[in-house]
């Protein structure tokens, strides 16, 4: 389940998916994947919660994250959306279990990133709080 705190605001999720982001960036570049996956997947989650707080979207598990972008998708009639945050409970699952394969990695870690940053701007112009 995901859990989120709720006295953070749109801005404070969006900051701290951001800061996971480039976090993930410094684990993968030193190699270490499982905690460059599980910062990766934290990034995602941080910005859809911004998004789903500004719309005022339950967003308190794993499941309503999900929701979440298949409501964003469809709003936007943008399929992509949904098969990106796909990818990225990979990343998720890959903290656990640590299946991913290099090729896997170099395909998807540069996709989820440009899925975190659309998410951001998406949350940065949706209602706020």
């Amino acid at each position: 389940m995901t859990t989120t705190n709720f006295d953070m605001t749109v801005e404070e999720h969006i900051e701290t998916g951001l800061r996971f982001l480039e976090q993930s960036r410094q684990e993968f570049a030193v190699g270490d994947t499982l905690q460059g996956s599980e910062k990766l997947w934290g990034a995602v989650s941080h910005a859809v919660i911004a998004i789903a707080l500004g719309r005022g979207w339950s967003c308190g598990s794993h499941y309503l994250l999900k929701s979440a972008v298949r409501q964003l998708a469809d709003e936007n009639s943008d399929r992509s959306l949904r098969l990106a945050f796909g990818v990225a409970e990979k990343f998720h699952a890959n903290f656990y279990h640590g299946f991913m394969e290099s090729y896997q990695l170099d395909e998807d870690v540069p996709l989820i990133r440009d899925f975190v940053e659309q998410l951001v701007v998406v949350a940065q112009i949706s209602p706020k709080e």
